[in-house]
């Protein structure tokens, strides 16, 4: 089978898998999506689940946390690592939230681009989990397992590259929660600090590494 066909059997075969395919970072509004998913960067989301606790009680809105200081934000964060550079960013992502755009997200991916600490990992998570719009999140995850599955060129680790060749083959509608079922599948079968335990994976007969 092609690549599209390669692509569509593995979203059938995941969709049975894994019906659920949430985000495991835990929000109820997209400005705390923006935060966690920058906290995220080299660490893990359960971590960040835990400390944006105590940071969402301290300062429970866009108005509050914009008028927070770096430093504040930082003694709250440090535990998700690298807390100097992620307080910067999000202090002044959340002011310029207040300011421009009036407590709110942007719904647009070049505006949400342009937000200090935002990548395209972020943007597309936020479009696609917040406003439902299509999207492919192209983390570790996402990068190994469709790299040994075989859904992009062996070898090819630059994230907006696979996002690109993902895009040929993934329909839109279906890119989002097939990036969730990826972490999923990549956490529990295709693992990375272990070897993939490609006996009891769904895709085993038409993986790549699997049958390499």
């Amino acid at each position: 089978m092609d690549r599209k066909e390669l692509a569509l059997e593995v979203i059938s075969r995941l969709k049975k898998a894994y019906p659920g395919a949430d985000c495991t970072l835990e929000y109820d509004q997209a400005w705390k999506l923006l935060v966690s998913v920058r906290l995220a960067a080299q660490c893990t989301d359960a971590r960040v689940n835990v400390v944006v606790k105590d940071l969402f009680e301290r300062y429970p809105g866009v108005d509050a946390l914009a008028q927070a200081s770096p430093d504040e934000i930082e003694a709250i964060v440090k535990p998700c690592g690298l807390g100097r550079s992620k307080a910067r960013d999000i202090s002044a992502c959340m002011r310029i939230l207040r300011d421009r755009y009036g407590g709110n997200v942007p719904d647009d991916f070049d505006e949400l681009l342009a937000l200090p600490g935002v990548g395209r990992k972020s943007a597309n998570l936020i479009m696609g989990d917040v406003f439902g719009k299509p999207a492919i999140v192209t983390d570790t995850h996402c990068i190994r397992l469709s790299g040994r599955i075989g859904l992009v060129e062996e070898g090819l680790k630059d994230p907006v590259k696979v996002e690109k060749a993902l895009w040929e083959i993934i329909p839109p509608e279906e890119g989002n929660d097939f990036c969730h079922r990826l972490v999923l599948h990549g956490r529990e079968v295709c693992t990375a600090r272990t070897a993939p335990h490609c006996g009891r994976c769904v895709l085993n007969d038409i993986c790549r590494y699997a049958s390499a």
